[in-house]
Parts: structure tokens; sequence; C-alpha cells
């Protein structure tokens, strides 16, 4: 049966991470706030965990949940090269709601699906998704929700969609984000003078702050 902790309280706030991290390192699923909806987490590193948040959420293998990550230095770990507007995408949003589609380290021994060697790649702005991360690193997480529904705002909701197939539920109170979620860009076409990002989902960010931050990159339609 699943573990809810409301966070809110201090005492329930240290018993919900310590629960958190270990269910994560048993390969189970929890379900933490971010800075834009509730999320589904795995640890990123074990198939057998991606695989259960996949069947969690009704997706197939052609819909690799993103990683969110907890600080810049493990970009350069995670990514196959980071250029000079990569490197300025994630220091302009990131903690934010951009999420970065980049080339996957090739020596990463994961499976977090049919990446086609590529990798989603953002840093929440949450303090408790950041404590979480910085002790279990690196996650696999998707919006805490069923497919086809509307993400959930609070553990309480998500509960609802995914009830046990989750083993923690990291209650922080509802949203602030009114439901918006995080902007994805392709960033593989980024070369070391500029190059190109495609916006693949309109969120937290927009094109104009996109544009302002790299001027030497052509944002495509």
């Amino acid at each position: 049966m699943a573990e809810v902790f409301d966070c809110s309280d201090n005492s329930q706030l240290l018993s919900g991470t310590r629960t958190a991290r270990r269910a994560i390192g048993q390969g189970s699923l929890v379900v933490l706030p971010t800075d834009t909806v509730y999320g589904v987490a795995a640890d990123a590193f074990s198939p057998e965990a991606v695989q259960r948040l996949l069947d969690a959420k009704g997706r197939g293998r052609q819909s690799p949940p993103p990683v969110l990550i907890p600080n810049t230095g493990t970009l350069a770990a995670l990514a196959a090269e980071v250029t000079e507007p990569l490197e300025a995408l994630a220091a302009a949003f990131w903690p934010g709601a951009l999420t970065i589609i980049t080339r996957a380290n090739p020596s990463l021994s994961w499976d977090l699906g049919e990446t086609g060697g590529t990798v989603a790649l953002r840093i929440p702005n949450q303090p408790l998704a950041l404590e979480l991360l910085q002790e279990t690193g690196p996650l696999a997480v998707s919006s805490a929700n069923t497919t086809g529904v509307p993400a959930a705002r609070t553990a309480a909701a998500a509960q609802e969609m995914l009830g046990d197939s989750v083993a923690v539920y990291l209650e922080a109170g509802e949203s602030d984000s009114d439901g918006v979620a995080s902007t994805i860009i392709d960033a593989t076409g980024l070369t070391a003078e500029g190059g190109t990002i495609r916006v693949l989902r309109d969120g937290g960010v927009s094109r104009a702050a996109l544009a302002e931050a790299v001027p030497q990159v052509t944002i495509e339609e």
C-alpha cells in the first residue's frame, strides 16, 4: 500500500524524504512536487523502474520520460557535448521550466525507452525535488497522471490516478503553475557557433525568452 507524507509538516518531511529515497533505491515509484506540475519519478539508471513508470502512466517505450537532474554539473556527465549555446540555455533557465533534449552521452548504461540516442533534461525550481535529487541522482520523471488526463497539481490528485503503482506520495500543496508544464526544446541541432533549436511544446518559458538568451541560435517553428 502506498505511503503518503504531508511535507508541510516538518516531522513528515524528514520521514517522507527518507522513505522516498529508499523507495527510489529499491526501484519503486515516487510522486513528488516540481515547479510545474506533480511528477512521478523513478531511478533513471534502473530499466525496470523506468518500465514501471511507463506502465503506471499507460505509455509505451516510444514515449521515454525526461530526466530531472540536481545541478548543471550533471548536464556535462549526461550530455554527449555541452556547447556554448546549450550552456547558455541552462544558465538562463535552470532551475526552471525548460526541458532540453540533447544527445546523450553514449557511455551511459541506462534504458529510458526509444530515445534515438537523446535525453530530455531539466533542473526543477522546487526545493523538495532538488533535495531529493541531490540524494538520489538523476530521476526519470513524467507528469503524475495517466495518459490523456490533465497532470496532477497535488499528490492527492496523482494518487487518485496512479494508486498503488506508486510507493510514496510527497504532498506539498497545490502547484502554483496553474497546470503549465515545462517548455520542451529539441537542442540536438545546436553547434558551437549557434545552430538551431525546435520548440516541441510551449510551456513555462516563452519563445521570446529563448531567443533573448541565445540570439545566435535560430528557433525553428
